[in-house]
């Protein structure tokens, strides 16, 4: 069954859009290449029937293939942001914020970015999170309230900045 393609366009900045362009290129030259080989090799092996090194190599070519088809449905559906047009005013995609949690004072700095490019290990937040989405237009001074399991989260909103 394939998987349901999805037109809605998803916001992305110029550096996301890059990475993506860069995976997909390594993807179609060089693994594709390099899978290529294995496969050779693995049927210089004789009996595919009991080959699993056949196998494995096969399977690796349809997870490269599958790769390939969504990085190309995602790059189909991008908006880029113009991140000369952001204003440091307002939140929006491509922003660096700090917030402060206004219950516990912990403060946190997070970049706004296109669900595409989100990496909370990386202090990157999704536009389509829930924070991301509370954040979006708030300015410096503004609080906004988070639905979280734990109930009700609060923040303000103490600096925006350009993302670098």
């Amino acid at each position: 069954m394939a998987a349901k393609k999805s037109s809605e366009k998803k916001v992305i900045t110029y550096a996301g859009l890059k990475k993506l362009e860069e995976e997909l290129s390594d993807l179609k030259v060089n693994q594709r290449r390099d899978i290529a080989e294995k496969i050779k090799e693995a049927r210089e092996h004789g009996d595919l029937s009991e080959n699993a090194e056949y196998d494995a190599a096969k399977e690796e070519q349809r997870e490269i293939e599958g790769r390939i088809e969504e990085l190309e449905e995602i790059l189909k559906n991008v908006v880029v942001v113009d991140e000369d047009e952001i204003s440091d005013d307002m939140v929006y995609v491509g922003c660096d914020v700090k917030i402060v949690n206004t219950a516990t004072k912990k403060e946190y700095i997070y970049t706004i970015v296109g669900s595409t490019e989100a990496d909370f290990l990386q202090n990157k937040i999704s536009n389509e999170s829930p924070l991301g989405q509370e954040l979006l237009g708030s300015k410096v001074g503004d609080k906004v309230v988070v639905k979280a399991p734990v109930g009700d989260v609060t923040y303000k909103v103490l600096e925006i900045s350009k993302s670098k």
